[in-house]
């Protein structure tokens, strides 16, 4: 199919790729979980640790980016949280940039799957990535949670490109294949993203309700500009 990598893996798994030519391109590194990460100052030790530990491992294994979230409101403030998840992000940046992984927080959505979920507009997390400054701290752009929130797809990545480290896919509605029948018209959404001479990766994270490999296929043709 023409693909490089796979998303999402756990550490014991980031050599599993290896084995077919492929690479992890988004692992999990401690960062936290979506309900409960970066915007709690109570998290920041121990996601500071896990990073320590776990960064050096990803660099070795060529996992160039790790994935981190915002966790949700709970009560608090979006001032507060991201004041929060500044202070944190700032804790683990050096490490990132001392071992060449980009550290990546995920924008969610708040309306379908992920209630209460913080870092659920664009606007939010480019707020914190402009306060971290960070070459090796980046937003994760999930297109499929970002249509869900607020739309303006193309517009919003190229003016914010400099920001985005990594592209999640998914079919909306439904999060399954990505066709015509959804409301995304994903070769524009490409060509946007192509256009700003972006060099990272695209990774399809939807759930096929069809024969899986079929699915993944007629993805990569849709998406191959």
């Amino acid at each position: 199919m023409g693909l490089k990598a796979i998303d999402l893996l756990e550490i014991n798994e980031w050599d599993v790729p290896r084995r077919y030519g492929l690479i992890c391109s988004m692992g999990y590194a401690g960062g936290g979980d979506i309900p409960s990460a970066m915007n709690r100052t109570a998290n920041h030790e121990k996601i500071e640790q896990a990073f320590r530990k776990n960064i050096p491992l990803a660099a070795k294994a060529g996992v160039p980016n790790v994935i981190t979230f915002s966790g949700n409101r709970a009560g608090m403030s979006d001032d507060e949280g991201a004041k929060n998840t500044i202070a944190g992000l700032n804790r683990v940046k050096k490490i990132a940039e001392d071992n060449g992984v980009t550290v990546c927080l995920e924008l969610l959505n708040s309306k379908v799957d992920h209630h209460d979920y913080m870092c659920d507009h664009t606007a939010w997390g480019v707020r914190v990535m402009e306060a971290v400054n960070s070459p090796r701290v980046k937003l994760l752009y999930d297109i499929y949670h970002m249509q869900i929130m607020e739309g303006d797809l193309i517009r919003t990545i190229q003016q914010n490109i400099r920001w985005l480290g990594h592209f999640h896919t998914g079919g909306v509605p439904g999060r399954h294949e990505l066709d015509n029948t959804q409301e995304v018209h994903w070769d524009a959404v490409m060509r946007g993203i192509a256009e700003t001479n972006y060099s990272g990766y695209v990774a399809h994270e939807f759930v096929p309700a069809r024969d899986p490999l079929t699915s993944l296929h007629e993805a990569v043709d849709l998406c191959d500009v």
